[in-house]
């Protein structure tokens, strides 16, 4: 079984993978250096993937280690979640959340209903990135990262605090209040997740990462801070 560790260096944080006769997969231009008996396969994907891509950020070639040493992934003053991706369970991932895998955690792609996603402002097309099998998995979060179990309920969020949920949970998007008081309620529309299942949540983020945003963003500070 692979190793995922997250190293703190000056502020910075680092995904550290060690394997041993064993595969991983990692996004698309995650690598900043490996050591050992690696080696880096990027495969091509199918004609029905790369012709999704064109609509969504998310990249289809996540390129395999495979082999025996220690893989460190670009730092970041953002930080990393490690968790455990069950057999039964299927994840889906906000676009860009996403960081690396190990070889059990198969990654498809699925597209959000139109109008949950147009309401919410993710565009037209709004494909995400799914997560099955088993294995451990690494993705990428502003701040620390609490799993919430929703019971037969729903969670409802201002801005993109839902990094990821389990396939069982539906999205829609939901004004703050009915209308027309929504209009002086001083909140966007809602991100609501109902059903019965797990999501990913970054209540706060990171303070230097904060800081940084703020400081390279200022138009757009106000609001929710994952907006």
């Amino acid at each position: 079984m692979a190793t995922f560790r997250i190293r703190d260096v000056e502020g910075m944080r680092q995904v550290r993978i060690d394997i041993k006769d064993e595969t991983i997969r990692a996004a698309y231009g995650a690598l900043s250096n490996m050591s050992g008996n690696i080696s880096l396969t990027p495969k091509l994907p199918n004609f029905g993937d790369m012709f999704r891509s064109i609509f969504t950020r998310e990249s289809r070639i996540r390129p395999y280690y495979k082999g025996t040493g220690t893989i460190n992934l670009q730092p970041s003053l953002r930080g990393y979640h490690v968790f455990d991706v069950k057999p039964g369970e299927r994840w889906i991932l906000e676009p860009g959340v996403y960081w690396a895998s190990e070889g059990g955690v198969e990654l498809g792609l699925t597209k959000e209903r139109f109008w949950p996603s147009f309401w919410a402002g993710d565009g037209l097309f709004a494909w995400k990135t799914t997560m099955s099998g088993a294995g451990l998995t690494a993705v990428n979060a502003p701040g620390p990262v609490e799993v919430v179990e929703v019971n037969n309920g729903e969670i409802k969020v201002q801005g993109r605090l839902v990094l990821g949920r389990t396939g069982d949970l539906k999205f829609k998007s939901k004004r703050a209040a009915a209308f027309p008081r929504n209009i002086i309620s001083g909140q966007d529309r809602l991100r609501v997740y109902e059903g019965t299942g797990k999501v990913l949540v970054s209540w706060t983020p990171y303070w230097n990462q904060h800081l940084y945003q703020r400081m390279t963003e200022a138009e757009n500070v106000e609001g929710s801070l994952f907006q």
